[in-house]
């Protein structure tokens, strides 16, 4: 195990790999089926038609619940009898087992966790000479409100490193995108605009830019605060399950999500299926611990996972079968909130999602009314009537640890690379850490601010968490996502009107950018996932052409055809956008599959204009959808691309889907945006 998240102090939290410190007991893990014993057979019986694989799960599911209704009777008469005590033990002893119950083990007493003292700041008494030393720190999305809050406390004192003043400034990018560019050393920034700290979210995200080969980075980190990993649900809905109360396992989260029948069985039909909500573990810590939770209980142990265990083939089989509860893949967990929190304006939270795996963090900022269509501009409003309630897995949740690394490289000077230690030792001092909790983290004691607490319904007393994972599993789980991941059904839906021959640069068209951004985003499709190309304009006879250029199919084997027909599109006539999205989603709603994500990528850079011909309107267009939305749900991404497109009604499309709207009305950005748009599959 590395030290590098452990700074010259001892800091309390889970050492990477290990248990953590504060468990206040074991952990518990899925046990591992026994098998039946093998006993001597006579004449062969008549075969039985053998019960598929989903029959079984759904009736290992009903005799859960059946279970669970007959404990919840047995607790209310146990309730009802409590002052008869020896009548509400024969009870409970007789529904139980006809075996006497085993006394259990007292439980062991949590060991002494010391706390730190943490020092008062010591600033300059007057600030050092100008030019500034300037300390560049680039953040995570989650967590960069934390990291400018401590920015800002200490921009507001004079600081003398070297004899210069130091001002820090910050940056901010998804955590899998910020891995990448630190172990690439930061390819598309002049070196006056390179970071000198790296504070992602998770150590995780280390041991991935290691992993692809960066030599910038320090090898020692301190945490300078943390946020756990939980289940967060509306509040109705973790009442009618009973998580709010008696909070379930990683595998019974991942089997509740897994059965279409929960919420109807519970007496709720109006929720519709159980829809977990959960981050690209390719993009994000939350994605990441899910996916740590599934392979760990998959393979019988949630802390003691191997990168054996990642690659064996049946725990795979088994964590698929988990992503395909998944309604589909965001890049942040703010997409889902924002998402959830339009859905309660338009009816309930609940007709978007049933529960979404985020921060503690997230869930108070949504409680409190902040959220984010982007992950990076944040909307303050009144709080929502739906508020979340976060859920601690029985069996432990991780914690983001927010790890500050120093970078190293030939454009950090000698009185930067000082600086940026500065900067570090003011995030552990006593101000530093009042910074980290007014922003809603867990200080280095994992204390919470008491408002954050109250609000978000945090668990403050929480001591127990699970380590990350060492990094050969970090690394393992990542590089297995594309083939355990909820396999996609997708059409791109690219507008070639002629408004896109427009030129945007001396070398690309808006057409010839977009087919070029479609054959990168296209690298992220594996085999196994059905993808297909149609393109839209009107003709002077009213048609609308060229229509589907390349079918949906398995892009293993229909790559080259895709590539060959999106090279061959042309530019032409005018934009029946209505028109185009209500006929393809039509027909991407006829092949829905439940074990697929099932969408389209809408690319447009204008207003619908079909003067030729008599086409849908807007409102027919969205009532449409929405009406598909109830039964064979298809997600209309939508994509701006240019100045002049109608982003007001591309927004209402995929939010009549409960998609996500992306802005590319910068053209130079469609490859980037497309980039993050496709990790939603």
């Amino acid at each position: 195990m590395r030290d590098r998240t452990r700074g010259e102090e001892d800091v309390p939290g889970p050492r990477r790999g290990q248990a953590s410190e504060h468990h206040t007991a074991p952990m518990t893990s899925a046990a591992s089926p026994t098998p039946a014993p093998t006993v001597p057979t006579a004449a062969p019986a008549p075969r039985e038609a053998k019960p598929s694989a989903i029959d079984e799960r759904r009736e290992r599911r009903r005799r859960r619940r059946r279970q669970a209704m007959i404990w919840t009777t047995v607790a209310a008469i146990v309730v009802l009898v409590g002052s008869i005590g020896g009548v509400s033990y024969a009870i409970v002893s007789n529904m139980s087992t006809d075996e006497p119950a085993a006394a259990e083990p007292a439980p062991e007493a949590p060991a002494p966790v010391e706390r730190i003292e943490f020092p008062q700041d010591e600033p300059a008494a007057t600030a050092g000479a100008q030019p500034c030393a300037t300390v560049r720190v680039l953040s995570s999305f989650e967590n960069a409100e934390m990291v400018e809050s401590l920015a800002a406390a200490y921009n507001s004192q004079p600081r003398n490193v070297a004899g210069s003043c130091v001002t820090v400034a910050t940056s901010k990018d998804k955590s899998g995108g910020a891995a990448t560019t630190v172990a690439s050393g930061f390819p598309a920034l002049v070196d006056d605009e390179k970071p000198t700290v790296w504070l992602p979210d998770s150590s995780t995200w280390v041991d991935v830019a290691q992993a692809s080969g960066a030599t910038a980075l320090r090898a020692e980190g301190t945490s300078v605060g943390s946020s756990d990993i939980v289940l967060a649900m509306p509040a109705a809905l973790a009442t009618a399950i009973g998580w709010d109360a008696d909070a379930p396992t990683w595998a019974e989260v991942f089997e509740a999500a897994g059965d279409p029948d929960l919420w109807s069985g519970l007496g709720h039909p109006e929720w519709g299926a159980f829809k977990l909500g959960k981050t690209s573990p390719l993009v994000a810590t939350s994605g990441e611990a899910a996916m740590f939770a599934s392979y760990g209980t998959a393979a019988g142990s949630i802390e003691e996972l191997t990168a054996a265990q990642v690659l064996d083939p049946t725990v795979q089989a088994e964590v698929h079968e988990n992503e395909l509860a998944t309604s589909h893949y965001m890049a942040t967990p703010e997409h889902f909130l924002w998402h959830a929190r339009q859905a309660e304006a338009s009816g309930s939270a609940a007709d978007f999602l049933s529960a979404v795996i985020v921060d503690e963090k997230s869930v108070w900022d949504y409680n409190r009314g902040i959220t984010s269509r982007d992950g990076a501009t944040r909307t303050q409003a009144e709080p929502p009537t739906e508020q979340l309630v976060p859920i601690y897995p029985a069996d432990g949740s991780y914690t983001a640890d927010n790890p500050a690394m120093r970078l190293t490289g030939a454009w950090i000077d000698p009185v930067e690379s000082e600086a940026a230690a500065d900067f570090i030792r003011f995030t552990r001092t006593a101000q530093g850490q009042e910074a980290v909790r007014a922003a809603g983290y867990r200080d280095l004691n994992r204390e919470l601010e008491a408002g954050v607490q109250q609000v978000g319904r945090l668990d403050g007393d929480r001591g127990a968490t699970l380590a990350f994972p060492g990094p050969d599993v970090v690394t393992a789980v990542q590089a297995s996502f594309p083939d355990v991941r909820k396999r996609a059904n997708v059409l791109f839906l690219l507008d070639v009107s002629g408004s896109m021959d427009e030129p945007i640069s001396a070398a690309d068209t808006k057409l010839t950018q977009a087919q070029k951004a479609i054959q990168s985003a296209l690298g992220h499709f594996t085999a196994g996932d059905d993808v297909g190309l149609a393109a839209f304009a009107q003709a002077p006879d009213g048609a609308m052409v060229p229509g589907v250029v390349s079918p949906v199919a398995d892009i293993g084997g229909s790559r080259d055809g895709f590539l060959g027909a999106l090279g061959g599109i042309v530019s032409m006539g005018d934009t029946p956008l209505y028109q185009a999205v209500d006929t393809y989603a039509a027909q991407q709603a006829a092949s829905w599959s439940g074990d697929r994500i099932n969408a389209i990528v809408l690319l447009s850079d204008g207003e619908n204009d079909a003067p030729n011909a008599a086409t849908i309107g807007a409102d027919q267009m969205l009532a449409n959808l929405k009406n598909l939305h109830h039964s064979t749900p298809v997600l209309v991404f939508t994509l701006a691309y240019g100045a002049d497109a109608d982003v007001a009604t591309l927004q209402s499309i995929s939010s009549a889907t409960g998609a996500h709207y992306y802005d590319a009305t910068d053209p130079s950005k469609l490859e980037a945006v497309l980039g993050d748009l496709v990790t939603s599959f």
